[in-house]
C-alpha cells in the first residue's frame, strides 16, 4: 500500500500583511513540506485546486512542477483536479509536462469538486453539474490514449483529428477519480476502469467499505482488467510525539476549517468533544503518536483493502514547523510499522495458499 499526503495549502484569508506575501510564504512551505515527504520515504504528494481566498493552490501542477525539481521518488498528484470547470486539452499538457520534468512521476486525480466557485468563474453552468464531468472525463482518457483526438460532445466544441502534445513519458499517464461516497460514483469509476479515490473526513469509516466492493463489482461487469483497479481512502489527521500533542495541535486547525466550511453548507458546528470521538478507534480522524496511527492505518486496510492512503496533515493554518515534525514522524515511524505490518500478512496470505495447494 502506498502512503502519502494531500493538501489543498491553505492560507489566512484575512492576513495581517498583504495576500501576495501570504501566499508565497505558504508555497515555500508547501515545497519543503513536498521535499521532506520525499526525503523520508512517502510514496505520493497530492495538492487540491481551489478558487478561494482560503487556500492557494488554484494551479495544482505549476506548483507541483516545482517540486519536481526538488525530489526524487515520491508521486505527485492533484487532489483533485476540477474538471468539470477545466479544459480536457490542457490539464493533460500541463501534467504530461508535469510527468516529463519529474522523470514519470505526474498523475492526475480527477473530480467534481467540493467548492462552486470555479464554475461561475470559468463560465460554466451549474445546472450542468454532472454532465460536464461525464463528458470532460470522456475527453481526457480520450487523450491520454490517443495522440491523435477526434472527440465530439454536447458541452465543449468538437476536435477533429487533431495532435495533443507533449506526450507523457509514462503510458498511460495515471488518472484516478475523485469521490465524495455516493455509489453512482463509485460504480460509474469502476465501469471504466479507473482507480479510485475516497475522502472520508467524517462519521464512521466502515460505512464506507461496502462502496469499494460496489467498485470492484461494477468494474468485473464491465470486463474491465483487474490489474487496472486501485482503490485510495483520503483522510484527516496527523502525527505528533505523543498522541495528546498530536491532538492539542491539531485540534483548532482542524476545527475551524470544518467550522468555517460548515457555515457555509448548513453542517452543525464541531468541538472537541467530537472531535476526540472522531480520533477513536472507529472515527476517521487518524490523530496520534505514530504507533496508534499506524495500527489505525493497518485496521482500515483490513476493511478497505485499499492500495493508498493519504492524510491531510497540513489543514487549516497549522504551524510549518508542526506539519513538518508530522512529517517527519509520518515517513520514518509510521511508515515502516504499517510496510511491515502489511508485508508479513501478504506472507502469510501467500504461505497458507501454498500449503493449501500442496495438499493431495
Amino acid at each position: 500500500m502506498e502512503l502519502g499526503l494531500y493538501t489543498f495549502a491553505d492560507v489566512n484569508p484575512n492576513p495581517n500583511r498583504s495576500k501576495g506575501e501570504e501566499g508565497a510564504e505558504r508555497l515555500k512551505h508547501l515545497l519543503e513540506e513536498i521535499e521532506l515527504a520525499d526525503q523520508v520515504g512517502l510514496d505520493v504528494f497530492g495538492l487540491g485546486e481551489h478558487h478561494r481566498p482560503d487556500y492557494v493552490a488554484s494551479a495544482p501542477a505549476v506548483a507541483l512542477a516545482a517540486a519536481a525539481v526538488k525530489t526524487k521518488n515520491i508521486r505527485l498528484t492533484s487532489a483533485v483536479t476540477v474538471l468539470s470547470s477545466d479544459d480536457p486539452v490542457r490539464v493533460f499538457q500541463q501534467f504530461a509536462t508535469l510527468d516529463l520534468l519529474s522523470g514519470g512521476r505526474a498523475e492526475i486525480m480527477a473530480g467534481r469538486g467540493s467548492f462552486i466557485e470555479s464554475f461561475p468563474l470559468f463560465g460554466y453552468n451549474l445546472e450542468d453539474y454532472d454532465q460536464l464531468f461525464e463528458e470532460k472525463l470522456d475527453l481526457l482518457m480520450a487523450l491520454r490514449d490517443q495522440e491523435t483526438v477526434t472527440w465530439s460532445g454536447e458541452l465543449r466544441a468538437p476536435i477533429n483529428e487533431r495532435g495533443v502534445y507533449p506526450r507523457p513519458l509514462q503510458d498511460p499517464l495515471p488518472l484516478w477519480v475523485a469521490v465524495g461516497g455516493t455509489p453512482q460514483s463509485v460504480a460509474r469509476a469502476g465501469a471504466i476502469g479507473l482507480p479510485v479515490a475516497l475522502a472520508i473526513i467524517g462519521g464512521e469509516p466502515r460505512r464506507f467499505a461496502p462502496l469499494f466492493d460496489l467498485y470492484r463489482e461494477a468494474a468485473r461487469r464491465a470486463g474491465q482488467e483487474a490489474s487496472t483497479l486501485k482503490t485510495s481512502i483520503n483522510v484527516h489527521g496527523f502525527v505528533a510525539d505523543t498522541t495528546d500533542a498530536a491532538a492539542d495541535q491539531f485540534y483548532g486547525p482542524q476545527a475551524e476549517v470544518m467550522n468555517r466550511i460548515g457555515r457555509e453548507r448548513g453542517w452543525g458546528p464541531t468541538n472537541r468533544a467530537h472531535f476526540d470521538t472522531s480520533r477513536g478507534p472507529n472515527g476517521a480522524l487518524f490523530v496520534g503518536e505514530p504507533e496508534l496511527v499506524a495500527e489505525k492505518i493497518i485496521a482500515h486496510h483490513r476493511l478497505f483493502r485499499n492500495d493508498r492512503f493519504l492524510l491531510q496533515m497540513a489543514i487549516g493554518l497549522m504551524p510549518h514547523d508542526q506539519v513538518m515534525r508530522g512529517i517527519e514522524l509520518y515517513g520514518t515511524k509510521v511508515a515502516p510499522i504499517v510496510r511491515k505490518a502489511l508485508t508479513e500478512t501478504s506472507e502469510e496470505a501467500k504461505a497458507t495458499a501454498g500449503s493449501w495447494s500442496m495438499m493431495p
